[in-house]
């Protein structure tokens, strides 16, 4: 059974003090996909690109990194000129369009659905994240006897709107799926006046079994409603931290994929090692420029 992503593919801008700017295939739900093809998963993408230069070279980038993508592209590309400060971080400009057709999805099986990032807030795409779900969720049975449900928010503030408009949409996309993973900054401007044990502690009361919070270089934090554990970042020399947490995320989907097991069985010891990996895959991709995300024969353990 294949994995099915949903969001948008754009083109990074990425640009550098003292350097030209360099682009590169981007968005975060595109970086999953490509990630999830690179690792050996079946992959389907549903996305929205143009029929310009940009769109052909996103199709070619996905396509060789095993992607099946599912796009009518016509128009112009989205893009986000990524600026990187000194330290490697980057925020983003948006040009954006998110109207996917989701009649390219056709009725079959499928073990995961994961979808984030703007996608599932920006309209009129948004509402096509919810048609899906409402097709591919299960009512009654959870996973891994229904197809495993991940949601990665990836918030932009610039582009989603009031933090009193994204708030219910993000609680309400969170209480219909299994797994949630968001970075501290994600968490930090849903819940300001939360610690980070509590705003895991919010998310796993709207519903989701699992919650991965990622912290930097400060690692990550797994937990469900019984076990809890930390995962260390690994020291590695940075590039910078385009598609680090993308590359967390694919991670995580692989590994639950793979091993079909009940999120709510998991112990301590068993997050940590989930941890531990994805972990380990975000530092080979920190450690290079751009989303390039690990391939199969880099993994390790």
């Amino acid at each position: 059974m294949s994995i099915l992503v949903v969001g948008e593919a754009l083109i990074d801008i990425v640009s550098t003090p003292g350097s030209s700017n360099r682009y590169a295939p981007g968005g975060a739900p595109a970086n999953i996909a490509l990630g999830l093809g690179r690792l050996g998963d079946e992959v389907e993408f549903l996305t929205d690109i143009g029929d310009d230069f940009h769109g052909g070279f996103l199709l070619a980038h996905l396509r060789e990194s095993r992607v099946e993508v599912l796009a009518r592209p016509s128009g112009r590309t989205s893009t986000a000129l990524a600026r990187l400060a000194a330290d490697g971080s980057a925020d983003y400009d948006f040009r954006l369009r998110w109207a996917p057709d989701e009649s390219l999805v056709e009725d079959g099986s499928r073990s995961v659905l994961h979808f984030g990032s703007i996608a599932a807030f920006l309209q009129p795409g948004a509402t096509v994240v919810d048609r899906l779900i409402d097709c591919i969720a299960s009512p009654t049975l959870a996973w891994p006897e229904a197809p495993l449900l991940t949601f990665d928010p990836n918030i932009r503030p610039s582009i989603i709107g009031s933090h009193d408009a994204a708030l219910p949409r993000f609680e309400q996309l969170a209480g219909r799926v299994d797994l949630v993973k968001l970075s501290d900054a994600d968490a930090d401007w849903l819940y300001p006046a939360l610690d980070a044990h509590a705003q895991i502690d919010r998310v796993l009361d709207l519903g989701a079994d699992l919650v991965v919070m990622t912290r930097g270089g400060e690692g990550a934090i797994i937990a469900t409603a019984s076990a809890r554990a930390s995962a260390a970042a690994r020291d590695v020399d940075i590039s910078d931290t385009i598609g680090a947490g993308d590359t967390f995320m694919v991670s995580l989907i692989h590994d639950l994929h793979t091993s079909r097991t009940s999120l709510d069985r998991l112990q301590d010891a068993e997050l940590t090692r989930l941890g531990e990996r994805a972990a380990g895959l975000a530092a080979i991709t920190v450690g290079r420029e751009g989303a390039d995300l690990p391939w199969a024969d880099e993994l390790t353990g």
